[in-house]
């Protein structure tokens, strides 16, 4: 292990790679802690420092910023206009023809799919920053019970400053996009995904030091116990996947024989990967947001926010883990049977002649495909919506933060982009040396 890690730093080009992302990742954390105009930074950083909390309204978006949206900098909305957009583009193949068609095209249609999803990012920027710097000049940001600082996160409330800040959070998130797009072009690995890892790693340590000074260090150890051993288990499902095997009949092409090899389809346990948590949080989110929108001074608050404010905007109450635990799993089916498409699979393999053993080629093999799809998702989803469920529940027995670091979407992430990087570390290794990373 120690010298295939020799290895990456004496091969030139592949310790010029890793250098060159780790100083993206550096710039992209540096411009997390850098305010936007006319943001109050000590109030702001008086507010963190109290634990004033969020309510659970916005530590889906905190989270993948890396803790940057309550800073208010120019990094605060981070990652999560890009991943929006890029899941709404995904989800409109199916309502629009011409996105389908332009993915079947190849490279070009899909640079054409990227560019509508940069647009759309900006657009979602736009909007999202406006929401952002509407909330905290309400001062509700920090809720409703926060400290008298925490309503004064703006030096300066005219139409004039908050369009200077509204332009620079969404050029913040601009150019994001672009470093994610140099680290996929120029570094390794997945350049979006990778930001999104850094965000979510950054908070590791903070949350951690946190229940050993708010509790114990004995129950710290628990906790990283308990951790490695989840960490463990989403490494066993993530790699776990139904191969169904396919074969391919011979063809003779003058004197020449083509085909006539076997390989196989690979249908993960977890094909949705962590979309269907993001979902569910953003579906459950609606309500909390609307509720608070809703609110009035005095307390005299409507019935129906009342009771959203009791049972949907914590994530402590049964009611709000079982409609959790629900969306998920319908989530997971819905986004499975949109990019895995049994009759696309079956045809393509119809036409260069490929077949399942034991099964007719054409509908009986979407047929088949379709059967140990739905069966195969089960489990994956069952997965999805207990590991989602661990923060709920550290947050309900001991009162730990929702971004409790092992669980949720920030363990699913971790792990994920985990595995991809160290496979096309892997990969790099091999082409070089003819041996990868791991054994």
């Amino acid at each position: 292990m120690f010298r295939a890690v020799g290895r990456i730093f004496r091969t030139p080009d592949l310790r010029r790679k890793i250098g060159f992302t780790l100083g993206i990742v550096a710039l992209f954390r540096l411009g997390s802690f850098i305010p936007a105009p006319f943001v109050d930074f000590g109030n702001v950083q008086a507010c963190l420092a109290g634990n004033a909390g969020t309510s659970g309204l916005y530590d889906l978006v905190n989270l993948f910023s890396g803790g940057a949206l309550l800073q208010l900098s120019i990094f605060a909305l981070g990652i999560m206009p890009y991943i929006t957009a890029s899941i709404i583009t995904q989800l409109l193949r199916v309502v629009i023809p011409h996105f389908d068609t332009l993915y079947k095209e190849g490279q070009s249609g899909q640079a054409k799919l990227t560019q509508y999803t940069r647009y759309l990012t900006i657009a979602l920027g736009v909007l999202q920053s406006t929401t952002l710097i509407t909330v905290a000049r309400s001062g509700a940001l920090f809720g409703s019970s926060s400290a008298a600082e925490c309503s004064q996160l703006l030096t300066n409330s005219e139409w004039y400053a908050i369009l200077l800040m509204v332009v620079t959070m969404t050029a913040g998130t601009g150019l994001i996009m672009w470093l994610g797009e140099l680290i996929t072009e120029r570094g390794i690995g997945n350049g979006m995904s990778l930001l999104i890892f850094t965000s979510i790693a950054a908070t590791f340590p903070q949350s951690m030091w946190r229940i050993a000074t708010e509790y114990s260090f004995e129950l710290f150890l628990v906790v990283l116990a308990i951790g490695i051993l989840i960490m463990a288990a989403v490494v066993f499902v993530e790699q776990s996947q139904r191969r169904i095997p396919v074969q391919y009949a011979k063809r003779m092409v003058g004197r020449r024989t083509f085909g006539g090899n076997n390989t196989y389809i690979p249908i993960k346990v977890n094909m949705a990967g962590v979309v269907p948590v993001i979902f569910a949080s953003s579906l459950l989110y609606l309500p909390a947001l609307v509720a608070q929108f809703n609110q009035t001074t005095d307390g005299n608050n409507p019935e129906w926010v009342n009771w959203i404010s009791t049972y949907l905007t914590r994530g402590d109450h049964p009611l709000y883990m079982a409609l959790y635990f629900l969306l998920i799993v319908g989530f997971t089916y819905f986004y499975v049977a949109i990019t895995f498409n049994p009759e696309e699979v079956a045809d393509n393999m119809k036409k260069y002649g490929g077949f399942i053993p034991g099964i007719r080629a054409g509908r009986p093999t979407a047929e088949y495909l379709d059967y140990v799809l739905t069966r195969v998702t089960l489990p994956g989803a069952l997965y999805l919506g207990i590991v989602a469920l661990i923060p709920l529940i550290a947050l309900a027995t001991v009162g730990a933060n929702q971004n409790f670091p092992f669980g949720g979407a920030s363990i699913l992430i971790i792990v994920g982009v985990g595995l991809e990087t160290v496979k096309q570390i892997d990969s790099q290794l091999q082409q070089r040396h003819y041996e990868g990373l791991l054994r």
